[in-house]
């Protein structure tokens, strides 16, 4: 279903972690439980229809325009759960008619039947995780699907007339080359996927991928990588992918509206062990752990994990970050109006990268990173940071001498 875009009423959007996957990849550090029984899924199917009844009423009237399934691999989950839960959260909430509601999903674990059921029951996009059309690829880093697996699932999902399609790919895999990236690239355009995810391979500590890296495995280079996807942003373009995020690509009007919430600073709740939220001004997450969370729901024990309010200053550097990794990207007034905090110093800046051709100023007068700045994203982010921390101190120095002068004058 093409999606439009909101009219800016603040809305709703709705997370659901689904911690079991079939087996664990090499590179994943995502809350994950590979190979638990019916048993465990029972118990934490139990504790997320509780969950979800319990906080529903603190959203009030508040519409909801977006639902997302993810985790781990929620279609391992089962769909007869998966809408069983969907239909819980329509109950509860005031979920729009045109909402976008998400399943991510590994080419191994649906089938036609299951994708019919649940697009019956509302799915109405589906994130398939192709990751590589290459063989050797999946299997080095123990992906548990094939290539010829993603082509029949997408068979299946077009089968079952789900008409928004986005495939994750992932590059800088163990052995890959630019030849083979190339390949699986156009190999996911011969699918005809409404929106494409493509990833730049992250070593995290403590997963079997890192331990590989530290016993002398070699990935792709930065330099690698960095062809990879200078080559990919241009190929999609040429193919009618609009870049609307440094991984994301979209025929227009495809944009993932669940992810754009998380970069545009919107609302959300989550449910499930270790998701987060950001909701009634503060963020939140739920313990990483499957009978932590159960028992707390069910047994009402302590869930949270982390809590914290975030103050305006420190929300304006949160503009920053997500708003520079959307072509988007920020704009003066937008910034002054929502932070009251001075943009000069940061647009001196951005005229500098400007000059390196990292970024840009679009005729609407907002300025935004290009394909080259999304690459140095972190270090061109971290400077801006930095800036408008030294622009706070210096603008908050003169307020507190002024104070300090007036209580003297008070004082004497």
């Amino acid at each position: 279903m093409r999606q439009k875009q909101d009219s800016g009423q603040e809305k709703l959007g709705i997370y659901l972690h689904i911690p079991f996957c079939r087996s664990k990849c090499d590179y994943c550090d995502f809350y994950s439980l590979a190979g638990r029984g019916e048993r465990e899924m029972d118990r934490c199917q139990k504790a997320l229809l509780a969950h979800i009844r319990e906080t529903a009423q603190l959203a009030g009237d508040l519409a909801v325009d977006s639902v997302y399934f993810g985790g781990g691999t929620p279609s391992f989950y089962g769909y007869k759960r998966l809408r069983a839960l969907l239909a819980e959260v329509k109950k509860r909430f005031r979920v729009e008619r045109g909402a976008e509601i998400t399943l991510e999903a590994n080419p191994d674990s649906v089938d036609f039947k299951a994708l019919r059921a649940l697009r019956r029951a509302g799915f109405n996009r589906l994130s398939l995780g192709m990751q590589s059309a290459c063989p050797g690829e999946l299997e080095a880093v123990h992906r548990p699907h094939t290539a010829g697996q993603t082509d029949q699932a997408v068979a299946a999902a077009r089968k079952a007339k789900l008409k928004n399609l986005s495939l994750d790919l992932i590059y800088g895999l163990p052995g890959q080359t630019e030849e083979n990236w190339r390949a699986t690239v156009e190999h996911a355009l011969s699918l005809e996927p409404e929106h494409l995810s493509c990833y730049g391979l992250k070593v995290e500590q403590g997963t079997p991928l890192a331990g590989r890296v530290a016993a002398g495995e070699r990935l792709p280079g930065d330099d690698a990588q960095a062809d990879f996807y200078l080559w990919t942003v241009k190929r999609l373009a040429q193919a009618g992918y609009e870049q609307y995020e440094i991984s994301n690509f979209a025929k227009p009007g495809y944009e993932s509206r669940h992810n754009l919430r998380y970069w545009l600073m919107r609302p959300y709740i989550g449910f499930g062990p270790g998701a987060h939220s950001d909701f009634g001004g503060r963020r939140y997450a739920w313990v990483r752990n499957l009978d932590g969370y159960v028992d707390g729901v069910l047994k009402g024990g302590r869930i949270l994990d982390s809590e914290e309010r975030i103050p305006r200053r420190e929300r304006g550097g949160e503009y920053l970050m997500p708003g520079l990794r959307t072509a988007r990207g920020i704009e003066e007034w937008e910034y002054r109006g929502n932070y009251f905090m001075d943009f000069s110093p940061l647009e001196a800046r951005l005229k500098e990268f400007e000059a390196q051709g990292w970024a840009r100023r679009t005729p609407e007068g907002r300025w935004r990173l290009t394909p080259e700045g999304f690459l140095l994203s972190n270090q061109l982010i971290g400077d801006l940071l930095q800036r408008q921390e030294q622009a706070s101190l210096s603008d908050l120095l003169p307020r507190a001498r002024e104070r300090y002068e007036d209580r003297g004058r008070r004082d004497g």
